[in-house]
């Protein structure tokens, strides 16, 4: 028998709802994430402030579903056909660059006794958390502009890089072991995406039908293919964090050149209308705001790291694109490339199970991943204010066309 905590449920419950009413009410007049209000709440329920809820293994399980389904529409919304060509080779650059920017500064931080370990402090300032950000895309109509393709390019690969880097490198068994492990998911996701393609090819008139009747069976099927692929990565010893981000791009692919937006909003109203809040608020709640608050060293580094954040993921923005887009475009695409906050958790979970990384620095660096969800969107948003609507890409929604290589 499972021991369910019903309070602690139903506050995390009551937690999103008030999150979702904010965000509605104060949207108005700042366009602020609704994500960083989950994670503000979860902080004050949580054991540190208020102690209403407490992360038991139910709401933990929850939370990790939630984690999934992020990454699940992270990779749902990578459009290979679109970002193809010049996008996808400036964002490999680009965190190419991050990541010798976030390994020479971590580098710098260890030898002077800042940091325990620069591979995972240099690993958690090399990221993008373009799964928190493509909600707050999509309501501001970026996801349909070119300035939004090559967001998309730099975010996926900001994303799916470090996921690789923590299979391959950030976990304890041997590189060698996780790449033939790495290499058996592969094989598995492919045969699945083979499968899925085939299946929606000869029966998505069928599934189709199922859309706007209680059977929603394209809907329960993306279920059972984003949990099946968390369940598989679980398995083989992988982080789950790849399963969602593979089930993504298999269901993107499988539904290629068909009419998927009624079949999108269904799938968002699961994910960002209960899952993917049971994250946010649980990882407010799981926030070591002790450590934080208690070291004014500790208080330090997070306002290091949040600048730290947009130097390792903005330089290349503003190197790389010069001839692609003007001087305010590049300073958007550095603001929102630089917030972190996901695989910020993840690194610096998987480094205090390690022993590489203290608590405080791990809190500094949540801390600052907060603040850069808080900040860089909105700095984003602002410098981007008015152009959208100029800079849209015919048939993008359908991605059909993508930007020349």
């Amino acid at each position: 028998m499972i021991d369910l905590d019903t309070g602690s449920f139903f506050v995390i419950v009551a937690a999103a709802a008030i999150a979702a009413l904010f965000v509605l009410g104060i949207g108005r007049w700042i366009p602020l994430p609704v994500v960083v209000v989950e994670l503000v709440l979860g902080i004050v329920i949580g054991p540190q402030v208020l102690d209403m809820a407490q992360p038991d293994d139910f709401i933990n399980f929850f939370a990790d579903l939630g984690l999934g389904m992020l990454f699940f529409f992270a990779g749902f919304e990578i459009d290979f056909e679109r970002i193809k060509g010049q996008p996808l080779r400036l964002a490999a650059w680009g965190w190419a660059l991050s990541l010798v920017l976030a390994y020479s500064i971590g580098g710098v931080l260890s030898l002077a006794g800042i940091v325990l370990s620069f591979v995972y402090t240099g690993s958690a300032l090399a990221t993008t958390a373009i799964g928190t950000l493509i909600p707050i895309l999509r309501d501001e109509g970026e996801l349909k502009t070119r300035f939004g393709t090559y967001l998309l390019g730099a975010g996926a690969v900001g994303e799916f890089g470090p996921i690789l880097l923590i299979t391959l490198v950030l976990t304890t068994t041997s590189t060698l072991k996780n790449a033939v492990i790495l290499v058996v998911f592969v094989a598995l996701a492919v045969l699945a995406a083979v499968l899925a393609v085939r299946s929606i090819s000869t029966g998505w008139g069928a599934l189709e039908r199922t859309i706007e009747s209680s059977g929603q069976a394209a809907v329960r099927i993306a279920v059972v293919l984003v949990f099946g692929m968390v369940a598989l990565a679980s398995e083989l010893g992988l982080d789950i964090l790849l399963g969602g981000f593979v089930a993504g791009i298999i269901t993107r692919l499988a539904l290629k050149g068909r009419e998927v937006h009624i079949f999108e909003s269904k799938l968002t109203a699961v994910g960002y209308g209960f899952f993917i809040p049971f994250f946010f608020i649980v990882s407010g709640m799981r926030f070591d705001l002790d450590s934080l608050v208690e070291s004014p060293g500790a208080m330090a580094k997070m306002f290091v790291f949040f600048g730290l954040f947009l130097v390792v993921r903005g330089v290349p923005a503003m190197v790389l694109y010069r001839k692609i887009l003007d001087g305010r475009d590049r300073a958007a695409l550095a603001f929102f490339s630089a917030t972190q906050l996901p695989l910020v958790v993840a690194i610096t979970t998987i480094a205090l199970d390690a022993g590489k990384m203290r608590t405080s620095t791990a809190a500094a660096l949540v801390g600052a991943a907060i603040l850069s969800t808080l900040v860089f969107p909105l700095v984003g948003l602002r410098l981007r204010k008015g152009r959208a609507a100029a800079d849209i890409e015919p048939d993008v929604a359908d991605g059909l066309t993508p930007l020349p290589a």
